[in-house]
């Protein structure tokens, strides 16, 4: 970072130079790469470089991070079905989700491409994991896990089960002339033997610390009969891929709007130069811009943003 800490001096080195094809972006080959051509980005709707924009670059950096917060905690996740192996699970403690990234192919699989730093905006050569964010120099967090599967239909062990008894009577009841368990039958006696796995404690209920980033399986997975499981889950998007959307834009925006008004407040009643004052009506519109925008973001579920969860609603 230079040592000049206006925005607008910091950026003009990064612009004067710049040819119109640095600016060519679409929505999926974006521009905006890194934070400072996203801080760019915000000077330039302010009016940069033709006016000076009082803002400090940390200030502007902190205000995109404060969007990517806001939005990871509603709206900025992808859908992940990571495999869980009883064996990593720790009695008491349950079992840390980045251990099992390791274990999920499509989120442990490693290979060397191009990689694009958010922090410092430089793209170099690198090995890219589908479950580590290496702006971050940690594991991408889990926001919540709605499901657990533990492994019951695999391997020569439920050849023998009830389940496969009564499947193999209902198949021959229609093949070979209606006798045995019908249809009904079958429904009934799944009913029952969901309610003895539940009532014996044969099925696993979990809880997920989103904190401590730990999942607590009820009873505990036993050690010496390890099975394997699927767990569903929401994890964070990396930073690389949130400084694109429009809504952390738009945020950031309207917070750096926010200080600049309370900046230019502070010399409120003074005279300039040729006569005027300066302007702080961009810190209502900053302020009136924040809120619409986190009401979009609580709201959810309107039609083009993002990948935000609908309003529950309840039909009766």
């Amino acid at each position: 970072m230079s040592e000049d800490r206006d925005l607008g001096c910091h950026l003009t080195n990064t612009v004067s130079a710049s040819p119109a094809a640095m600016f060519v972006s679409t929505n999926l080959s974006h521009r905006i790469t890194g934070y400072n051509k996203l801080a760019e980005r915000i000077a330039m709707t302010l009016g940069w470089p033709q006016i000076n924009i009082e803002v400090h670059s940390n200030q502007v950096f902190d205000n995109i991070a404060q969007g990517c917060e806001l939005f990871t905690k509603f709206a900025g996740y992808t859908e992940e079905f990571i495999i869980f192996h009883a064996e990593k699970y720790e009695k008491g403690l349950g079992v840390p989700l980045d251990k099992l990234f390791s274990m999920t192919p499509h989120m442990s699989n490693t290979f060397t491409v191009p990689v694009t730093s958010a922090a410092t905006d430089t793209t170099g050569s690198g090995i890219v994991s589908g479950g580590y964010d290496y702006d971050l120099q940690d594991y991408r967090k889990v926001v919540d896990v709605f499901s657990f599967e533990e492994g019951t239909t695999a391997g020569i062990n439920t050849l023998f089960t009830i389940e496969q008894t009564l499947a193999q009577q209902t198949y021959f009841s229609y093949a070979m002339g209606k006798y045995g368990f019908d249809l009904i039958s079958w429904y009934s006696l799944k009913q029952w033997l969901d309610t003895r796995k539940k009532l014996l404690s044969q099925e696993h209920y979990f809880t997920f610390n989103d904190r401590t980033q730990r999942l607590i399986i009820t009873p505990d997975p036993n050690q010496q009969s390890a099975f394997w499981g699927a767990i569903g889950a929401y994890v964070e998007r990396p930073i690389r891929d949130l400084i694109k959307e429009i809504w952390i834009y738009q945020y950031a925006l309207a917070l750096t709007k926010i200080n600049l008004g309370r900046i230019r407040g502070k010399y409120s009643g003074t005279d300039l130069f040729g006569g005027g004052a300066p302007n702080t009506d961009v810190l209502e519109e900053g302020k009136t811009e924040k809120r619409e925008l986190e009401e979009r973001l609580y709201v959810g579920g309107t039609p083009g943003f993002g990948d935000a969860a609908p309003p529950q609603f309840f039909v009766g």
